[in-house]
């Protein structure tokens, strides 16, 4: 990094956000949830606010069809499949995954074609067994070869013990993977696919005049849940992956190995609930606040005002309100004509050296460029001696 970048890309400070005389003035409250297996964290920056039996590799059921979505959002970014790209509906997929099979399906027909923007509606709506298999045989020719690519691409991400023999997550042994794997493909969805994660939160999706409703117990009454996948198996028990999102702060939760729909719904909301509880809602920033100034070289002023344009509310712990820095950063040299609403960089808000929140700043005013040789110059002498 130049000697001129790294002057105006730098920390700029430290914000004390607690409230006098408030505070939560203890560490994480107790918690106890009759799942054999849960995490809560957070999605921004990872911190683990509660786990048990974490790393215990269990059978993920359809949960596992987070691993599946990842590689068609992966195919889908590098352009190797488009939305449109239609996929056939085997005598394979339909038999095992389809209206006679007994599981989860979109009842798409035998025999037809359906497009993958189509099919991804279907697994992850629906969890459509006849749609995932489908997928797996158009991108890779058969459900074994896009397991395998599931499974390694899954310790590429993190998931050091997870194996995956289908793409379904219909009984199989060897199907294996921790709930904390599944708070990481949560995750790595939700910060790289922000466009297709938007469809875990659909309410319902109709195919073949056939409407079917989200599975995900959250979407229905719980204030500001939008995901992600439940699953069950006999073999397994009731799961889910979970996530909210409050006063800009989301959390994912992953239960596994309940004993009923309801007991899966009333402990991940416990969950939720006790987490969000942790929080203090602080009003951070008001649109228009200015944050910091930055040089103009070459400009009629030397500086302009950065600025936020939304209002800012931040969820903190206690413990998170002690430590909690905040960072501005822009690229620059700044150099004039500079417009009214130039987005220049972010202020990210950071724990532990772990960001859990960011928002853009722009430009509060424009600045022309000014006439004089002479200032132009000197700026020009300026700007090559920093960055020498």
């Amino acid at each position: 990094m130049s000697a001129i970048r790294a002057f105006l890309s730098a920390v700029v400070w430290v914000l004390l956000l607690a409230t006098p005389g408030v505070s939560l003035g203890q560490d994480l409250l107790p918690f106890e949830t009759t799942a054999p297996h849960a995490i809560l964290v957070d999605a921004k920056s990872g911190t683990v606010f509660f786990e048990k039996s974490a790393d215990e590799l269990v059978e993920p059921a359809s949960m596992s069809k987070l691993m599946t979505m990842i590689l068609v959002f992966e195919a889908l970014k590098a352009g190797t499949v488009t939305e449109d790209t239609e996929f056939p509906i085997s005598v394979n997929a339909w038999k095992r995954g389809g209206t006679s099979s007994g599981g989860s399906t979109m009842y798409a027909n035998v025999n037809t074609k359906v497009r993958l923007i189509d099919l991804m509606h279907g697994a992850m709506i629906q969890s459509a067994n006849d749609a995932c298999i489908a997928i797996a045989e158009g991108m890779a020719g058969s459900e074994e070869e896009f397991a395998a690519r599931m499974t390694k691409r899954g310790k590429e991400l993190g998931l050091q013990n997870a194996v995956f023999r289908n793409v379904t997550g219909l009984p199989k042994p060897e199907n294996r993977a921790s709930v904390r794997d599944l708070t990481i493909l949560a995750r790595y969805i939700i910060s790289e696919f922000p466009e297709y994660y938007k469809i875990y939160g659909k309410p319902e999706f109709t195919w073949n005049k056939i409407t079917q409703k989200n599975r995900n117990p959250l979407l229905l009454d719980y204030p500001g849940a939008d995901g992600v996948k439940t699953g069950y198996i006999k073999e397994a028990g009731y799961g889910l992956v979970g996530s909210a999102v409050r006063d800009g702060r989301r959390l994912i939760l992953v239960v596994a190995g309940l004993q009923s729909i309801n007991e899966r719904k009333e402990e991940a909301q416990k969950l939720l609930d006790w987490g969000f509880r942790q929080f203090k809602t602080i009003d951070v920033y008001t649109a228009g606040d200015v944050v910091s100034k930055a040089r103009v070289w070459g400009g009629a002023s030397r500086w302009v005002d950065l600025v936020i344009k939304q209002d800012l509310r931040l969820a903190l712990s206690a413990k998170e309100q002690e430590h909690i820095e905040v960072k501005l950063s822009y690229a620059g040299p700044l150099i004039a004509p500079v417009k009214a609403g130039d987005k220049l960089g972010t202020v990210r808000f950071i724990v532990d050296g772990k960001p859990i929140a960011e928002v853009p700043v722009e430009t509060a005013s424009a600045v022309d460029a000014v006439d004089s040789m002479w200032s132009k110059a000197l700026d020009s002498l300026m700007i090559m001696a920093l960055g020498g």
